[in-house]
């Protein structure tokens, strides 16, 4: 089994300021921790190359492609959103983080790997079509599933979300195409407050309350999750990796544990293994505290490893 790591160090210059809780220390933190484990020396290491913009118009409006490009400041920062700061080198990291997401798919679908993690940021799941949001610009994970449709032909893709904070981006833009199964687990009620009571056959929304254990939201993604997937059959699985889930992380208060996120991954796995010939591809989202971010990361890769 082989397993690509995409990273980019040029993803760590977009700043939205001292105590922003999505900062470049994230990446570091996770790539410092994949090396002091071994892990870096058992992947393939890609660097990525920015995606271009027709794969980004084929998810966001180029009108708001543009909007972000003529903001784009030389110095300084310009918000937004309430959440979000757009510096200088915002959408370089951006583009790579687009970027990372379309090369991971490439590399999966062509048998270059079998799973891929893109160690990136800005996040992007909570991107709308026309909208950004929660620390995200462009929707790195409906980039990658939309590529995967119009230039591999798949006709059915699976996107699973375990970031404490539901995915309502990739509702935005999923919600009336039945080729992607959209799967997301979340506290509730807690941001962005929106798409929680989408009602869709293809959008499988799993709240869980404050103080939920690793325990109850096992049962929660099997109850909910796994006829769903089996019944979809998806040629190829992504994940929104988000580890915020942590009962470490500081903007939530779920409790979950590295061996959760183990679990999530390897159960994955096995789905992806009867029906997706192995192929997984999964992007970072958030995860906020870094020594439970990057142990989860580790966790998280020994599932896409086979380990």
């Amino acid at each position: 089994m082989k397993t690509a790591l995409f990273y980019h160090k040029d993803c760590t210059l977009h700043d939205m300021g001292e105590g922003h809780p999505e900062s470049p220390m994230r990446l570091q933190a996770i790539m410092d921790r994949l090396e002091h484990a071994g892990i870096l020396q058992e992947v393939d290491l890609v660097e990525p190359q920015e995606t271009d913009r027709d794969k980004i118009i084929r998810v966001h409006p180029s009108r708001y492609v543009e909007q972000l490009e003529n903001l784009n400041p030389d110095k300084g920062r310009i918000m937004v959103d309430p959440d979000t700061a757009l510096m200088r080198h915002s959408l370089r990291a951006a583009y790579l983080a687009a970027g990372s997401a379309v090369e991971a798919a490439n590399m999966v679908l062509s048998g270059q790997a079998n799973t891929a993690f893109c160690a990136v940021r800005p996040p992007g799941h909570h991107a709308e079509r026309s909208k950004s949001m929660g620390f995200c610009f462009f929707n790195n994970i409906a980039i990658a599933a939309r590529h995967a449709m119009d230039f591999h032909g798949l006709e059915r893709i699976a996107i699973v979300d375990f970031d404490v904070h539901q995915g309502n981006g990739t509702v935005d833009i999923f919600q009336d195409d039945p080729r992607v199964l959209f799967c997301s687990s979340f506290e509730y009620p807690l941001y962005p407050f929106s798409h929680h009571a989408v009602d869709r056959p293809n959008i499988i929304n799993t709240p869980l309350d404050a103080h939920t254990r690793g325990l109850q939201f096992r049962r929660s993604v099997e109850r909910d999750w796994l006829a769903r997937l089996q019944d979809h059959r998806p040629q190829l699985i992504l994940i929104s990796a988000g580890f915020d889930a942590h009962k470490k992380d500081p903007l939530a208060h779920l409790e979950l544990e590295e061996r959760d996120y183990r679990w999530i991954t390897r159960l994955l796995m096995d789905v992806a293994r009867v029906y997706s010939n192995g192929r997984i591809v999964s992007i970072l989202e958030g995860g906020y505290n870094l020594n439970a971010l990057s142990a989860s990361v580790e966790a998280h890769m020994e599932g896409l490893m086979g380990n």
